[in-house]
């Protein structure tokens, strides 16, 4: 169970992030949506794990490894969103929320289109 002050901070940095990635994704991966679909904080405060979603979902892989290499770029610009509220920055670590590849699995398999194994 996370505490209050762990799910204030998360969705603080959920904010700073999704409006970092829409400003960057523009430039670097035209075409594609990044959103922050879940942040996570240790009860420290000294990590936080970021769930990314992409769409399309072609390219999630290389969008991934290039936002993992660009970790200090993004821990800079939430430093400075979250300056006021938080004296440390915390290491931030990037995951792919793959939800949507399970939603678009399970409404297919309703729809009978895929492998199936029930039919």
């Amino acid at each position: 169970m996370d505490s209050n002050r762990q799910l204030k901070v998360g969705k603080l940095f959920q904010e700073e992030l999704a409006e970092a990635f829409r400003k960057w994704a523009s430039e670097e991966f035209a075409g594609n949506i990044i959103s922050v679909t879940e942040v996570k904080v240790s009860p420290d405060l000294s990590v936080a794990k970021i769930y990314v979603s992409i769409f399309p979902n072609t390219r999630k892989e290389e969008i991934l490894a290039t936002i993992k290499t660009n970790t200090p770029l993004f821990r800079g610009i939430l430093s400075k969103g979250v300056a006021k509220t938080m004296r440390i920055t915390p290491e931030l670590v990037f995951k792919l929320d793959n939800s949507l590849d399970e939603i678009e699995k399970i409404d297919n398999a309703l729809k009978g289109k895929g492998n199936n194994p029930i039919l």
